[in-house]
């Protein structure tokens, strides 16, 4: 379970993201991609192209920390959009 403080973002990147990347790669994309600052508190989270992958970057005032889920069966439910971000809350 991850600690998220109250009135902390939860950004959704919509779209597929390359899995292979790691926490400096997703925090580029952060930037670049949805022009967020990745250091500020909030939580992205990053789905791979089969569904079944699921990647979570969050900076909690001390380091970057980056969690991952893999789902034996079935796929993560994720926005229809193609570019961009949803953002939700922590509920």
């Amino acid at each position: 379970m991850i600690p998220i403080p109250s009135g902390c973002r939860v950004w959704i990147a919509t779209g597929h993201t390359d899995m292979r990347r790691g926490m400096h790669g997703l925090a580029l994309q952060v930037q670049e991609q949805l022009k967020r600052d990745p250091h500020a508190g909030d939580l992205y989270i990053f789905r791979g192209r089969r569904g079944d992958l699921a990647k979570i970057l969050w900076h909690d005032g001390v380091g970057l920390s980056l969690y991952a889920k893999r789902l034996d069966r079935g796929k993560f439910i994720w926005p229809s959009a193609r570019h961009g971000a949803v953002s939700t809350s922590a509920a």
